[in-house]
């Protein structure tokens, strides 16, 4: 569903994306992890046609990302921090996105507006709204058209636990649908249940892209969040993991 080859990108000095190669397909979920400053953000954004590269390509079912803006039409966006006119209520922002999708409305997924009871608070201001209610409104936004493709940035992020578990069963059934959902998180626990494939950046370059039985065999980890944290400060058990993990990137690179 999205081919990313050779795509690099540099701001100034800073080389934010390195050679980027891999492909993201219909059914997967994938977690893309890396520490502060991997170049995540830049991917998801280059990727939405908000950021160009400096080289490479990318493809969304076969549609060149950037040429045109018609293929995020296919794609439900779900930002780290949602920004919106301050004095826009938000009853008239989802009546806003549906005229402009008209040719959406009978396939509209309210289903978070009703779980998340966005109803209730339709006649208030967005400037009003807590973090985390903008946050509730990001994710009734991005499920909304019921897209084929899902990029969700920190989703858990600010909401409760209640909301949290809420916004993570809806992701449980839209993996059920053979959907594609990228999604990046520093709360890996949330992710455990989630996830199919695990693609890990670090300074710009994707160190590897696996299923996650892959690497747990790997690192000898059940959790997701112990089998990064163990990439992350380069321990093994017996001395060859680290080098099954990091030839996948090595090997895709060469062909």
């Amino acid at each position: 569903m999205i081919q990313i080859e050779r795509i690099s990108k540099r701001f100034k000095k800073l080389q934010v994306l390195d050679n980027i190669n891999v492909l993201f397909e219909k059914g997967q979920v994938v977690s893309l992890i890396g520490p502060n400053g991997s170049g995540k953000t830049t991917l998801i954004k280059s990727i939405l046609g908000l950021v160009k590269p400096d080289s490479g390509t990318i493809l969304v079912n076969n549609i060149l990302a950037g040429k045109s803006p018609d293929y995020r039409s296919q794609i439900g966006y779900m930002p780290q921090i949602g920004r919106y006119p301050d004095n826009m209520k938000v009853g008239h922002l989802f009546s806003m996105l549906e005229n402009l999708r008209a040719e959406k409305k009978h396939s509209l997924d309210k289903d978070l507006i009703q779980s998340f009871k966005l109803e209730d608070i339709y006649q208030k201001p967005m400037r009003t709204l807590s973090g985390g209610t903008r946050q509730k409104v990001s994710a009734a936004v991005a499920f909304m058209f019921s897209p084929d493709i899902l990029i969700l940035d920190e989703p858990t992020a600010g909401l409760d636990p209640l909301s949290s578990e809420i916004l993570k069963e809806k992701i449980r059934k839209e993996k059920t649908k053979e959907k594609l959902i990228l999604i990046t998180s520093h709360i890996l626990s949330d992710l455990d249940e989630l996830t199919t494939h695990v693609t890990y950046l670090q300074e710009g370059k994707l160190l590897f892209m696996k299923d996650i039985a892959t690497l747990q065999e790997d690192t000898g980890e059940i959790k997701l969040g112990k089998a990064i944290a163990r990439v992350m400060r380069g321990e093994h058990t017996d001395g060859s993991w680290i080098d099954k993990i990091f030839n996948t990137s090595s090997n895709e690179e060469k062909r």
